[in-house]
């Protein structure tokens, strides 16, 4: 007779459900082991304990390597049934766009890039903003940030950055400055990112006063199978707010998780965070005519000269039942695509496509979509049978359970038929190389973010580049210096008097050997802090709305 099971429940508790274990099997005592004995020792036999010890034993699953602190909501996307004032049959058949009004469910999560899962939401660093769609056709997945462009143009530089923004593999020092800045002056496409998450918008106020970009390059296909060139933005209704470093290390004394805090009593009080999806469109052909190539994910759109249009509307009006099943498990990947959205040749979309998935499978299983919050609404039928924690079978309506292969005339499932043609886009032709792209134009846009950014911003981007690069040896101040006269003189000139480089002092570095300049760009290497202040007249930059500083005291 154990001290509490031979009690039997309290007159107040008798409709209170029982604990039981996995197996079904009634608990009758949670406080004690088995023993010999009330002072043991314990036997080997003690099922429940081994149970609850094991499980416990395997609560936490491989944290995600970026993207690994975050929080996730859950609401609804209206469509407009336009895009602007077209209908947007005219663009895409993606049926959740067809109809004004028609509501699709979405989850978003929300999370900061470089630490771990229970890090600070008010450090440095972009913010992930991805949507899952669980549309009529399936699901869509939206997989972008905070900041409309990215570090990188290919792939293959991905594991080399992450690891530049981890801890010290031998100290374990966190972010450490001259690691961070060591690789962005030897990886002159990343300034311009550099230049965002440096300044106020790489410290947001909120996840609900944050923009949202998809980054890269999609396609949009209508019935005829034309395509065009796409980007995403996301365009909060509650206006886009951000601290100064300052304003973040009060708030970081005070609680890590502030984001995820705000977001969620915002949701739980009715204030229902919203956004506005808006498109870029661009006709799909390569562009001579820009000064930049329309795939290169470290370069936005001109809105002067691709115009943002209104798509639709998402609401979020719930917050997880349970943050570890919907929010930890949740799993995105830019590859998830329904009929009438596609894949553009963008070199990161394209790696992004293997890696986000292929994580997933190890952080979570080979069968992590059949989990409630990522799989799709509609139903499901694969071939694909077994592996670890299988949620279920994924058979079909009247399909024979003994036929897991296709082709078969034996009940097995069928192929769909296509909706339209299955050629479509311009024709490619090439050899194969290992080359970077022709267009790489590293510093315009960085310069141009810079003068068309409030003075407020620009102020704190400074302060921020001379802080952080203090912290690192000469030869790498110099070279980001460097870069930033030729981005825009005034930036290089601020921030080379914080670190005592002027221009004069670095004027004689040779390009690296990882560029190829234009005639343009060298003139204005040689012409160094002597350029002037870069032309914006008529420019409308991507992220370059109204931000108001949220000061904390």
């Amino acid at each position: 007779m154990t001290d509490v099971a031979s009690q039997g429940p309290a007159a107040s508790e008798q409709d209170r459900a029982v604990l039981t274990n996995r197996q079904g099997h009634p608990v009758y005592d949670n406080q004690n082991q088995r023993t010999v004995g009330a002072r043991g020792p314990a036997t080997l036999e003690n099922y429940q304990f081994l149970e609850k010890i094991s499980h416990f034993d395997r609560e936490r699953i491989p944290e995600r390597v970026v993207h690994a602190r975050g929080a996730t909501a859950f609401g609804t996307f209206v469509a407009d049934g336009t895009v602007g004032d077209e209908p947007v049959a005219r663009h895409t058949r993606a049926r959740l766009f067809q109809t004004a009004g028609q509501e699709t469910e979405v989850a978003v999560r929300f999370s900061t890039v470089a630490g771990g899962r229970d890090s600070s939401e008010a450090a440095r660093d972009p913010r992930g903003f991805a949507v899952k769609f669980y549309t009529e056709d399936g699901n869509w997945d939206l997989v972008g940030n905070n900041l409309g462009v990215f570090f990188l143009r290919d792939a293959i530089k991905f594991p080399d950055f992450i690891h530049s923004q981890k801890p010290d593999p031998v100290s374990f020092d966190r972010q450490v400055a001259n690691r961070v800045f060591d690789f962005a002056s030897q990886t002159p496409e990343s300034i311009h990112m550099f230049c965002l998450v440096f300044s106020p918008r790489g410290l947001p106020a909120s996840y609900r006063t944050q923009q949202g970009f998809g980054v890269n390059t999609y396609k949009w296909v209508n019935e005829a199978g034309e395509t065009q060139l796409v980007k995403y933005h996301w365009l909060p209704q509650q206006g886009v707010k951000s601290w100064t470093a300052a304003d973040a290390a009060v708030v970081q004394g005070r609680e890590l998780g502030v984001h995820t805090k705000d977001l969620y009593e915002a949701i739980d009080a009715g204030d229902f965070p919203s956004w506005e999806l808006h498109v870029q469109l661009m006709s799909d052909d390569e562009h001579p005519e820009l000064d930049f190539d329309p795939l290169d994910d470290t370069k936005v759109w001109p809105e002067n000269d691709f115009p943002l249009r209104k798509v639709g509307t998402m609401t979020l009006n719930r917050t997880p039942q349970n943050f570890f099943t919907e929010s930890e498990q949740i799993a995105f990947g830019t590859g998830v695509l329904v009929d009438g959205l596609d894949f553009s040749d963008d070199k990161m979309l394209v790696g992004r496509t293997f890696s986000y998935s292929d994580t997933q499978r190890y952080r979570v299983g080979p069968n992590y979509l059949q989990l409630p919050v990522n799989a799709p609404r509609t139903r499901f039928a694969t071939n694909q049978r077994d592996g670890q924690m299988a949620y279920g079978v994924d058979l079909g309506e009247g399909q024979n359970p003994h036929v897991n292969y296709e082709p078969s005339i034996l009940g097995g499932l069928r192929e769909a038929q296509y909706p339209t043609h299955d050629d479509q886009g311009p024709e490619i032709t090439g050899r194969l190389t290992r080359k970077r792209i022709p267009r790489t134009d590293d510093y315009t846009q960085a310069g141009q973010r810079y003068v068309c950014s409030e003075q407020w911003e620009r102020d704190d981007l400074v302060a921020n580049f001379v802080d952080a690069l203090s912290q690192c040896d000469r030869p790498i101040q110099e070279r980001m210096v460097w870069h930033l006269f030729m981005a825009e003189d005034e930036l290089g000139q601020r921030v080379g008097d914080g670190l005592g480089i002027s221009a004069d002092d670095v004027r004689g570095l040779e390009q690296l050997q990882t560029q190829t300049l234009t005639e343009a760009e060298l003139e204005r290497a040689a012409n160094l802090g002597k350029n002037g202040p870069r032309d914006v007249t008529g420019l409308v930059m991507t992220h370059c709305v109204p931000n108001e500083h949220v000061v904390v005291s």
